[in-house]
């Protein structure tokens, strides 16, 4: 597979621990091999040839872009020291058709072993060829669960003969919550022990011979981060529109009925297509809450009466909007007017990219 090679050795020069920092860093680009902290945050980064570049941003969040001119390249924020831990992730990930992927990312000693959770990937899928073993469901999702070696390949120990463990999930997205452990449990199950000392782990966006972008926010804990608001300041309305169809997300009828559909419709300004994106991260509409009725693909986006929930809480990223509660980004299955409104995982695509207007 793609990660580990030359970028493995890059990671084996760092000994840089977590810090936090008393003051905020500026955003920092980087284009040729590194590892560090920003922001309180491990990073590395790594290519053999090309121009891909990352952006160091807040927090956990880092945004990247390549061409085909790069031939491989890795780099993605996280912890110098891996964990168990639950990370979450969110923003927005634009593999097309492309060999590319984004993953959790790590590697342990004694014994070592490289391992990825991988949650979206373009037409190459990075486990081909590996030896499937079973499959875990967390999360959501359901993970196939592999293995394969590479032998006398470049490692963080240098050049050796190690194993990667693979979590490919089968329902792509883009953000959402990784409960690790249940990984490494499943793994033990099948015979798939890690090493006893943690080395780096780093929430990664991976291209090999392709081109595309990512903007990704990790954090540690159950939730999505907000990530960077691209919406209306708090407490104002503006109305939402579908970057694919040029429509408004709107309320059929003007209704106010618990349990009514978002859908697309021609926007003219209404009280119906004004939404305001809370404090708390609720988008109400006409005194009602824009609420996930499931957590699952296609689960209807409807109204109901606010109560505060994690179902009713909306993260606001680089384009697209997600659900606090599952991570799956609101999506419109259409252009045309009526179109309804529901959750689907997040793959990048122009259905699930919006824009506030006034």
């Amino acid at each position: 597979m793609l990660i580990g090679g030359a970028c493995a050795v890059v990671a084996a020069v760092a000994s840089t621990l977590m810090a936090t920092n008393a003051y905020a860093e500026a955003d920092r680009q980087v284009c040729s091999n590194t590892t560090g902290t920003h922001n309180g945050f491990y990073f590395s980064f790594w290519k053999d040839s090309g121009d891909a570049c990352m952006v160091l941003r807040e927090n956990g969040r880092y945004s990247s872009s390549w061409s085909r001119s790069t031939n491989n390249w890795v780099g993605g924020k996280g912890w110098a020291t891996g964990s168990r831990r639950t990370v979450s992730y969110s923003g927005t990930y634009n593999p097309g058709n492309n060999n590319t992927y984004l993953a959790l990312y790590g590697w342990t000693r004694n014994s070592l072993i490289e391992y990825y959770v991988v949650e979206n990937f373009g037409s190459y899928n990075p486990s081909s060829g590996a030896q499937r073993l079973g499959t875990v469901t967390t999360d959501g999702g359901t993970y196939d669960i592999l293995r394969s070696q590479r032998v006398n390949q470049p490692s963080i120990d240098g050049t050796a003969t190690f194993y990667q463990y693979w979590s490919v999930r089968q329902q792509k997205r883009s953000s959402g919550t990784i409960t690790f452990a249940n990984h490494v449990d499943a793994w033990a199950r099948v015979g798939l022990n890690l090493g006893s000392s943690w080395a780096y782990q780093v929430m990664a966006t991976e291209g090999y011979q392709s081109q595309g972008s990512s903007d990704i926010t990790v954090r540690e804990g159950t939730n999505p981060d907000p990530g960077p608001t691209t919406g209306p300041p708090s407490g104002t309305s503006q109305m939402i529109v579908g970057q694919q169809s040029g429509r408004c997300l709107d309320v059929p009828n003007s209704s106010t009925t618990n349990g009514t559909q978002l859908q697309l419709y021609d926007c003219w300004g209404g009280s119906n297509q004004r939404f305001t994106h809370t404090s708390s991260r609720q988008l109400t509409v006409n005194g009602k809450c824009v609420d996930a009725s499931g957590t699952s693909n296609g689960t209807a986006v409807i109204l109901y009466d606010c109560h505060g929930g994690a179902n009713q809480q909306w993260n606001v990223n680089n384009g697209t909007i997600t659900s606090a509660q599952s991570g799956l980004c609101l999506d419109a299955g259409g252009t045309g007017n009526g179109t309804k409104i529901q959750l689907y995982s997040c793959w990048g695509g122009s259905n699930q990219q919006w824009s506030f207007r006034n």
